[in-house]
């Protein structure tokens, strides 16, 4: 297929038309977002505190990492269940193999490319255990990412013992958390350049364009002649390896490789991925998605927390938010129906 014809068919599936719906997430959310942020600022002052600001940017742009990752396979119909076990287990390896790197007597420029090549080789085969499992035994994806999620776990927990792994050079920490790019925390401008570098990719390439059709249509990609299942092994590896930037990010800020650094990421970025306006049966989302939900999703964890409000209460309202994401988004399909 030419990309001439996957641009016609790209665009005949994702119109911005009223029956589609897309009206109430470009206008909707943006102005919740704010409603809501005011709204905690009438609790707490300080949640409108530069300082406070601050942070929300910079825990949106983890989270708006791994919301990407979850966009992605979320265009293709599926989504990974083991992304927070998968970050979990990249913090480890990053961690193990810059402090054994370390205690070697190795230089600093190479611990911390040991790092990072034990964070994003342990992404990319997570990616594609998930993608192979998936597209070429055919098992579904929750199926599959529950599987990995178990494998992952046990990994993490493996490697480090259950503890955190201690040893990770403060040169990785400066340079991921500590540092800047033209006044721009490090975690932002990471962000930032990944969610450019995606946006191009999946508005601008044949690759990018092949995820909406897939997720669209999937029997009518296969006969058009996209190579569906190998696509779709490159979708869950591209997915990983987001997943294993935001990792290494976050080791940088917790200074030590954690076993539980994953938490309840899944589901997080999974409703901030659905909160943005991607849609679970496949075909619409974007980077622009993502990060809309990712924010909306840290203002109202923010908010909960200087609010005092209950921990377990926050994990209610988070599942509850996805539940509505979904609701939601059945009405914009019996809409185009």
């Amino acid at each position: 297929m030419s990309d001439l014809e996957l641009s016609v068919v790209t665009k005949d599936t994702d119109r911005p038309t009223f029956l589609q719906g897309r009206w109430f997430w470009s206008a909707v959310l943006p102005v919740a977002l704010v409603v809501l942020l005011l709204g905690f600022a009438a609790a707490d002052r300080g949640v409108l505190s530069a300082a406070n600001l601050l942070n929300i940017a910079q825990q949106t742009s983890y989270l708006a990492l791994f919301a990407m990752a979850q966009t992605v396979v979320i265009l293709t119909r599926g989504f990974d269940l083991a992304l927070g076990p998968t970050v979990s287990m990249v913090s480890v390896g990053t961690a193990l193999a810059m402090a054994g790197a370390g205690a070697t007597g190795h230089d600093a420029g190479t611990v911390l490319l040991a790092g990072l090549g034990a964070g994003f080789g342990l992404g990319i085969a997570c990616g594609l255990f998930n993608g192979g499992v998936i597209a070429l035994l055919g098992v579904s994806p929750f199926v599959a990412t529950l599987g990995s999620y178990n494998i992952a776990i046990g990994v993490a927990t493996t490697l480090s013992s259950g503890r955190p792994v201690q040893g990770v050079p403060k040169l990785f920490s400066q340079i991921f958390y500590g540092g800047s790019f033209v006044g721009i925390p490090a975690a932002i401008a990471i962000t930032v350049s990944i969610g450019i570098a995606l946006h191009f990719i999946l508005a601008r390439t044949v690759f990018g364009r092949s995820l909406y059709i897939i997720g669209t249509n999937p029997r009518a990609a296969t006969v058009a002649g996209l190579p569906v299942k190998r696509i779709l092994v490159v979708t869950y590896v591209l997915s990983s390896v987001l997943s294993a930037l935001g990792a290494i990010a976050m080791t940088a800020r917790t200074g030590s490789g954690e076993p539980n650094l994953g938490g309840a990421l899944s589901l997080q970025a999974i409703a901030a991925a659905v909160v943005g306006g991607a849609s679970l049966a496949g075909g619409r989302g974007g980077v622009g998605t993502a990060v809309l939900g990712a924010l909306f999703v840290t203002i109202l964890s923010n908010g909960m927390n200087l609010t005092r409000i209950d921990g377990y209460v926050q994990m209610v309202v988070l599942g509850a938010i996805v539940i509505v994401g979904v609701l939601l988004d059945r009405l914009r399909l019996e809409r185009r129906q």
